[in-house]
């Protein structure tokens, strides 16, 4: 397995760390190295917050990364912020919601999902890190959706909050299948 880097960023209250931490769960429930970095910013909720999950069938040397190869992009600065750094052939999921397509840049591949209205269509603004999640599963390959899912099961079992297991479900294989 290759090793894969995600940078997830958006605004506090979005979900970000949340959804780093699912994939360092998923990554760990399949028996593969990970590392797990959140960044908050000054407040938290509304500030701005990022987080970096790598997960890898080889020991990885460190949790910062220079060139990840993929982001979610919550909201327009986390655009802005790390579309440059993304490897070539790298993924970008956009929340079409708030942020424009990137331009200038043809060596990526950027899956364009409005997070927001299908989180809506789910009945809670909260699982729009899901419906992303959902969004990057369906293109990393060694990763199924089905171990995104098994990862998000045991974290939030671990939280005591299995009562939001159903609607993360849903958001996750609703962000899977809009995927294109």
């Amino acid at each position: 397995m290759r090793e894969y880097s995600t940078v997830i960023s958006g605004f506090g209250g979005q979900g970000v760390i949340l959804a780093g931490k699912i994939l360092a769960r998923t990554g760990m429930e399949r028996g593969l190295e990970v590392t797990w970095l959140p960044s908050y910013g000054p407040e938290m909720r509304g500030g701005t917050a990022n987080c970096t999950a790598i997960i890898s069938s080889k020991l990885i040397g460190s949790p910062i990364v220079d060139s990840p190869s993929a982001l979610i992009a919550m909201n327009p600065p986390s655009l802005d912020k790390f579309e440059t750094r993304v490897q070539e052939n790298g993924l970008i999921v956009v929340n079409s919601s708030l942020v424009d397509e990137p331009k200038g840049r043809d060596n990526i591949k950027v899956v364009n999902v409005p997070l927001n209205e299908i989180a809506k269509e789910i009945g809670n603004q909260k699982v729009i890190n899901m419906v992303a999640l959902g969004a990057w599963a369906k293109f990393v390959e060694e990763i199924s959706l089905q171990d995104v899912i098994k990862g998000m099961e045991m974290t939030l079992t671990d939280m005591g909050k299995e009562r939001f297991i159903g609607s993360n479900r849903e958001a996750l294989e609703k962000g899977f299948g809009h995927a294109e």
